[in-house]
């Protein structure tokens, strides 16, 4: 691992070199380039040297309390055990930034929320998933643009597709896709039986402009007359797009919109996204799998978190944590949950990386 890191530093170093010569400032595109190259070995460089300090500091205490007396002697142990205790933890640290990273960590994505088993409870559900999600969103400063929503007249979601935009964004909610289940007395239930219903939520890496060629007569556009529950949100003109790819029978529709136009740019990024999403699980058989797994059906047998709402509580199947804070949950404070479901990760990943 050391001889990685070390190879790692000389390179931080010679760039850190040439970005600090005047020749670098001749060629805009090889200083941004080298910016960057520099900007993602930095943190390894720094916790590397901070790693050799403590290293020496500690040899050097447990050096000097040899020939000392009992109390000082005593005083630079204490030293060179506590130091000891840092420089593992400093290890650890190198080891996880050493990792290989996720490149589609630091973009946005498309988040995507559906109804699954359940009728009208699932679509109340999905719809405060919605909300959840735009809570922690707005929490977090990332952007949030509505591609489609489709709502039932009792207040539901059917279906909700959003641009989620800002650095990290991908990163931040990338461990929420999979089946959502909830259990909880709906309004309507006379007897007081706690029913069960299920949602889907889906979220693919914005696509960048070099990864997924369209070619358009791959595309067809459809316009249609927006759809929604009734009244004022009935549209009488065909704003709204349906983007059909024939080659992956992928169908797009947005309809958010009073404008065609944004309408249609909105249907293509998520068109994007979900191509890249498409060819990336084709490329990898794994990660296919992986991908349906964690999406699954929307069967209630499925899933990878359960809302309990007699008990208050959120159980996150993957790693066995429970939560019991119903309201904060649901406003967007997933910070915890997907906090933990990050250290969980990078545990299995340094496993597999032994």
């Amino acid at each position: 691992m050391f001889s990685k890191v070390e190879e790692i530093v000389l390179r931080f170093d010679v760039l850190t070199a040439e970005l600090s010569s005047p020749e670098a400032y001749a060629d805009p595109e090889r200083f941004a380039r080298l910016s960057k190259e520099r900007a993602e070995l930095e943190e390894i460089a720094e916790v590397y040297r901070l790693y050799r300090k403590t290293q020496a500091e500690m040899s050097a205490a447990f050096s000097e309390a040899e020939g000392e007396t009992e109390e000082m002697k005593q005083l630079l142990l204490e030293e060179g055990h506590a130091l000891k205790g840092a420089l593992g933890e400093l290890e650890s640290k190198l080891k996880i930034l050493l990792l290989p990273k996720d490149k589609n960590d630091e973009r946005g994505c498309t988040l995507e929320i559906r109804a699954g088993a359940g009728g009208e409870e699932a679509a109340l559900f999905a719809y405060e998933l919605y909300r959840m999600y735009m809570g922690f969103c707005e929490k977090h400063r990332l952007s949030w643009e509505v591609a489609t929503l489709s709502e039932t007249e009792l207040g539901g979601v059917k279906e909700a597709v959003v641009i989620v935009g800002g650095k990290n964004a991908y990163k931040r909610l990338k461990y929420e896709s999979g089946v959502h289940r909830v259990q909880r007395v709906p309004e309507t239930e006379s007897q007081g039986r706690i029913h069960t219903s299920t949602c889907t939520v889906a979220v693919l890496p914005e696509a960048e402009e070099v990864e997924v060629e369209l070619d358009e007569k791959d595309i067809r556009v459809d316009l249609f007359r927006s759809s929604g529950a009734g009244g004022q949100k009935v549209n009488k003109t065909e704003t709204a797009i349906r983007l059909t790819h024939f080659p992956t029978g992928i169908v797009v529709t947005c309809q958010d919109e009073r404008s065609q136009l944004k309408n249609k740019e909105k249907a293509y990024h998520v068109l994007k996204a979900r191509l890249l999403d498409y060819y990336q699980s084709r490329a990898t058989g794994a990660e296919a799998a992986n991908r349906k797994s964690l999406v699954g059906t929307g069967d209630r047998s499925e899933r990878i978190r359960t809302y309990n709402f007699p008990q208050s509580r959120i159980t996150d199947h993957r790693i066995g944590l429970s939560l019991h804070n119903m309201e904060g949950f649901l406003s967007g404070e997933l910070d915890e949950m997907i906090d933990a479901l990050a250290r969980a990760d990078t545990e299995r990943r340094l496993m597999g990386e032994a």
